[in-house]
């Protein structure tokens, strides 16, 4: 069933995709949409403030990189959390976190985005 859920999840929310001009709140909720599990963006330690655009968190972080707010990537769900959140970290300077739909657990790095949306259901 693994092999069929992840070429499933290849071709699920396949067009989520996220630009530096998104506010975070919405990159938020359409990752919820297409997912259904919670991703929440940190300024250092601190859950960043949804009202600012991905390229205006950038510039207020720590971490210099080179991004632009037309930056874009796109997220699959057979993607490992861990890949998910490095991708935001090396795109936009960013951490984030992949948590459970309630956003109260954090989900296992090793999990796809597919897998932990299934167990949510179970």
């Amino acid at each position: 069933m693994g092999i069929f859920n992840n070429i499933i999840d290849s071709f699920n929310s396949s067009e989520f995709s996220v630009a530096g001009n998104k506010k975070l709140k919405t990159i938020s909720k359409e990752f919820k949409n297409s997912f259904e599990l919670t991703l929440v963006f940190y300024k250092g330690n601190m859950i960043a403030d949804g009202d600012l655009t991905l390229a205006k968190l950038n510039q207020k972080t720590s971490m210099e990189v080179d991004t632009t707010s037309d930056e874009e990537i796109k997220i699959k769900g057979n993607m490992k959390v861990k890949e998910v959140e490095k991708l935001f970290k090396s795109t936009f300077g960013t951490k984030v976190q992949v948590k459970d739909k309630s956003g109260k657990h954090l989900i296992n790095d090793d999990s796809t985005l597919g897998d932990a949306r299934r167990d949510a259901k179970k």
